[in-house]
């Protein structure tokens, strides 16, 4: 639609939130020759917790958008995924799939989010940071037609208008609660923590490394809440940390942040891990919300994607693929809508659009609910790793399953199985 025929609008669309969904959101829309706004309450770069080690479905979206993912470009390329499991160990090459690429990368999201927000600017979007947005504006139907924010460092009110707003503002969902959409207490949530360490010995590895069990420093013998990662970034430093999810017991009953430094005083004095000089600033955390947690994903002219939507995978708790696949597909959505009039054939199109990501995404999520509250039994989880690790086949399996990585059409046999478990598990 062309902005000359919104004359009181500022844009086409606006999108709240320049992280990985809304950048993503932003740049599909402008390919489509669409006025976007997109806003941000920082200034980059800024710092964010989750997110610095990439799966094949998060490149996968990166070149989409056009991105360098080369390491000439500052990325680190891994492999594959290491399972650590007290002295079992198993590592695992991504997966050979004509649908995705055959690497997985690290980047801190200091500089990541700022790299893909440039990137839609480029593409034509209007980036504009130190943008609070505070309230979504309503017209005489009660249709979202704009947003009131705070911008500057002197907060000063200002207003900004559009036919379409994508909420990309993350797991608070400012825009979502204003709209009545309330998270669902029956769906997935973890939490994450995590800090930097200066690891001579970690800082390179090929391999993105899993801990399944933590272990007491005090008492080796007694299991810690969660799960742990170790993510190379190659300049030195490693990511370190930590999710609970809230099917465990421990779940907002636990110190987390003592948690981890718990966990790494158990790792090799080698890696640097349990000396606090080789920490790179403090410990952080954030929520994950997955499965679908906040629904419906689109209503009286607002679109959710990413984190405001609840789009992280329970099976690993990646989120960015899914942030910024939602933002693509809120895009193309958006697009076709403002073809039609204003209306009931507008409001036709964009019904599709939570459809379409039920379709995608539905019967996978719902399995990965049932998968959160096995691994939630301690019971459960032991067997697994005791039993499961010694079959490499079965690991193999379960990569793809919990990565989310398999050929839609074809493929092979575990392909098949995973394909048709998400289709026959009913959509979230």
């Amino acid at each position: 639609m062309p902005s000359s025929l919104q004359q009181s609008m500022d844009a086409d669309v606006i999108v709240v939130g320049a992280g990985p969904g809304g950048s993503a959101a932003a740049y599909h829309l402008a390919g489509h020759g669409l006025d976007v706004l997109l806003l941000e309450k920082t200034e980059f770069p800024r710092e964010k917790v989750c997110g610095d080690g990439l799966t094949p479905k998060s490149v996968q979206q990166l070149i989409r958008m056009g991105i360098d993912t080369s390491p000439a470009n500052g990325w680190r390329h891994n492999k594959g995924l290491r399972v650590v499991a007290g002295e079992t160990q198993l590592t695992l090459d991504w997966p050979s799939l004509d649908a995705y690429p055959n690497y997985g990368l690290t980047r801190t999201r200091l500089d990541f989010d700022d790299m893909l927000a440039q990137q839609a600017a480029s593409a034509g979007a209007r980036l504009r940071t130190g943008v609070n947005v505070t309230a979504p504006i309503f017209d005489r139907a009660g249709r979202v037609c704009g947003v009131e924010a705070k911008i500057g460092r002197d907060k000063e009110p200002g207003e900004f208008r559009a036919p379409l707003v994508v909420a990309a503002d993350g797991v608070s969902g400012r825009l979502a609660l204003a709209m009545g959409i309330n998270k669902r207490d029956d769906r997935p949530l973890g939490v994450a923590v995590r800090r930097y360490y200066y690891s001579a010995e970690k800082h390179d590895d090929d391999y993105l490394e899993s801990w399944l069990q933590l272990r007491s420093a005090s008492d080796p013998d007694t299991l810690l809440p969660g799960y742990g990662w170790i993510f190379g970034l190659g300049d030195g430093r490693v990511n370190v940390g930590l999710g609970v999810l809230n099917s465990s017991g421990a779940f907002g009953k636990t110190n987390y942040r003592k948690l981890l430094n718990e966990w790494l005083t158990t790792t090799p004095e080698e890696w640097g891990m349990r000396d606090e000089s080789n920490a790179d600033g403090p410990i952080r955390g954030a929520g994950l919300p997955m499965g679908f947690n906040r629904v419906p994903h689109y209503t009286r002219g607002l679109l959710l994607v990413g984190d405001s939507g609840g789009m992280v995978n329970p099976f690993n708790g990646e989120g960015i693929a899914y942030a910024m696949e939602s933002g693509e597909v809120a895009a193309q959505f958006a697009a076709d809508a403002l073809t039609k009039p204003a209306g009931p054939q507008r409001e036709a199109v964009l019904r599709g659009y939570p459809r379409e990501l039920s379709q995608r995404f539905g019967g996978y999520y719902r399995l990965g609910g049932t998968f959160v509250k096995l691994i939630g039994n301690p019971t459960v989880m032991k067997l697994c790793t005791q039993y499961g690790l010694k079959s490499p086949l079965l690991m193999r399996f379960v990569l793809k399953l919990l990565a989310n990585l398999t050929e839609e059409r074809g493929g092979d046999a575990m392909d098949r199985v995973i394909n048709g478990l998400s289709k026959a598990a009913p959509a979230v």
